[in-house]
């Protein structure tokens, strides 16, 4: 991942279908709190974008460190347009003041019929 956005993959031959990733972050110690308030506050205006399909922020019950996110967008385009949000640029620049190490970014391809 570069320092503020990650680097996205092209979609493969003959892909169809929302363009999706999974992915965790870990807390520093102590910012647990902090980090799940500014994933939230992402929520509401991602959701409102044209291109999102889906977004959903948990975390982990064993683990309260420990947050994974899902995103689905129409497009890779779409992705990158959310990317260049305000709240988002300013998360990714700032991401090193809650996060024990990097966002980790699992990269999906939809092998279901995508449903609304």
């Amino acid at each position: 991942m570069s320092k503020n956005a990650p680097d996205l993959p092209q979609p493969q031959a003959g892909e169809v279908g929302p363009y999706a990733l999974v992915g965790t972050a870990r807390a520093l110690p102590g910012r647990a709190d902090a980090l799940e308030e500014r994933l939230l506050s992402m929520v509401a205006p991602t959701r409102l974008e044209e291109g999102a399909l889906a977004y959903h922020v948990h975390r982990n019950r064993d683990d309260p460190l420990l947050f994974v996110f899902y995103e689905a967008w129409r497009s890779r385009a779409d992705l990158e347009l959310h990317l260049e949000m305000p709240y988002v640029a300013s998360f990714l620049a700032e991401r090193g003041d809650y996060l024990d190490g990097d966002l980790e970014i699992t990269w999906l391809r939809m092998a279901s019929p995508y449903a609304d």
